[in-house]
């Protein structure tokens, strides 16, 4: 987690304290002049409505514009709503990434109710209390879009008459040499799944062992170190086994064998050894035992940045990747996530061969826990970006019903997503399908089965420089 979500998240947790305290104090006022047993009903009635309403980390406004820019050439075209239908004169392409721009302002249900644009066949959730800037994604929809039109309709929300129409032409970067970084097992199914599963040849490549935070293992009687090695281990085996069932052959997938969050800390010092913080390990050799080629960092096994920089140089040198996938450096928080982006642009560098794209995605925000928002299945409307604005141009390929299943079945095959959330999180999803009519879907538990199982991905494209 970055130092910017962590303050976020201090100062959240702050403000709620305080709010609490006073609650707490204003209930304890009223026992003075209402019956006692009152208190305690008062005080379930308030955590209800926390979970229900407050529970959100949301760190901006909703009421903030997104701050898209598109790149100069993106082609906009002007559409119109009459009688709630949205119409397109001109033709798209299949393929083609369409973006919608328009004002959404919540209703007053709206601030309690999670407000959503229905367009065409989809629906796409936005932030209770929404107001202002949002981009509604039509990638998917064109035919039916220049044929008859899109019914848009706001609900718990108003939307203005949109005017423009974003048209991001795109190769498709599935027919090209796909080389996808993932920090962590399961990044790769979450991000890009999709894309990898319709690519010819997509190689895979994990950069650590996921092994911290394994105490769930520890019931089954191992000490700490030993629970953190079995999971290293067991996510190990992810990374390599899952994209099998999007036909990625065995000889396209490699596990580096770096440790969990220690990536940053290789950064600042690259020569220095940095093992795990929990399994008492320090050879990522343990964890490459099943690669299908040997790389630079065998020769001596040291968890240090070079050792990753030069890995990552001659993965770019052997599969020539014509396109990068791989975490946004700037959307994405997580401290891993970010470290792999540098060692990927550092690699470039001292690479003979340079890769043309990097597409970028995000599979944690800043700012908000929930983004994509809405259900399973459902499109995903673009992220927010109300600190800075993004000049990136956007790739936005659809899922199918089928391949959003194997989707799912590909993230049910991770050990990190699997198991029951604790009973409090279950209480909250309870509480709020009952109070504010969320749904989860009955593929899986973590709440990534909602978030990532959806009818688009999407990346930010940046080409490399030159």
């Amino acid at each position: 987690m970055s130092g910017h979500k962590q303050a976020l998240l201090k100062k959240h947790r702050r403000a709620k304290r305080v709010s609490m305290l006073f609650i707490l104090a204003a209930l304890v006022a009223a026992g003075l002049f209402i019956a006692w047993w009152w208190v305690p009903i008062l005080l379930v009635v308030c955590w209800v409505a926390h979970e229900a309403w407050f529970s959100d980390h949301l760190f901006y406004s909703p009421a903030s514009d997104y701050l898209y820019t598109f790149p100069a050439d993106t082609d906009v075209r002007p559409v119109s709503l009459v009688n709630g239908t949205l119409r397109l004169d001109s033709a798209v392409e299949a393929g083609q990434t369409l973006v919608l721009e328009l004002e959404l302002r919540s209703t007053w249900l709206g601030r309690w109710v999670d407000p959503y644009v229905s367009v065409g066949d989809d629906r796409q959730e936005f932030e209770r209390g929404a107001r202002g800037k949002r981009y509604l994604n039509l990638s998917g929809q064109h035919a039916a879009l220049v044929a008859d039109g899109l019914r848009l309709e706001g609900h718990h929300c108003r939307v203005s008459t949109p005017t423009k129409l974003y048209v991001l032409s795109h190769p498709d970067y599935a027919d090209k040499r796909v080389m996808v970084l993932a920090p962590h097992a399961d990044d790769a199914e979450l991000a890009a799944f999709g894309l990898y599963s319709k690519t010819i040849d997509p190689t895979i490549v994990t950069l650590t062992q996921g092994e911290i935070e394994a105490e769930g293992y520890q019931r089954l009687g191992l000490s700490p170190a030993e629970a953190a090695r079995l999971k290293g281990r067991l996510r190990t085996w992810d990374s390599l086994a899952v994209p099998l069932w999007g036909g990625v052959a065995q000889d396209r997938c490699v596990q580096l064998g770096y440790y969990c969050l220690q990536l940053p800390a290789m950064r600042e010092a690259p020569t220095q050894s940095f093992g795990s913080r929990e399994s008492q390990e320090s050879d990522i050799r343990t964890a490459r035992r099943h690669n299908p080629f040997a790389l630079p960092g065998d020769a001596d096994g040291k968890p240090c940045w070079d050792n990753l920089v030069a890995d990552l140089v001659a993965l770019l040198q052997r599969f020539e990747p014509e396109v990068i996938v791989m975490p946004h450096p700037e959307l994405d928080p997580h401290a891993d996530h970010v470290a792999t982006t540098q060692a990927l642009y550092q690699a470039v560098a001292q690479s003979t061969w340079k890769p043309s794209v990097a597409l970028l995605y995000a599979n944690h925000l800043h700012d908000n826990d929930r983004w994509p928002m809405g259900r399973a299945g459902s499109g995903v409307a673009l992220p927010p970006f109300v600190y800075q604005t993004s000049s990136d141009s956007l790739w936005s390929p659809s899922l199918d019903a089928s391949t959003q299943m194997d989707k799912a079945m590909a993230l049910a095959m991770q050990h990190d997503l699997q198991g029951r959330p604790p009973f409090k999180r279950l209480a909250r999803r309870w509480i709020q399908r009952v109070l504010v009519g969320r749904q989860w879907p009955a593929t899986g538990e973590d709440e990534f089965f909602r978030k990532a199982v959806r009818r688009h991905e999407v990346f930010m494209v940046r080409p490399f420089a030159d």
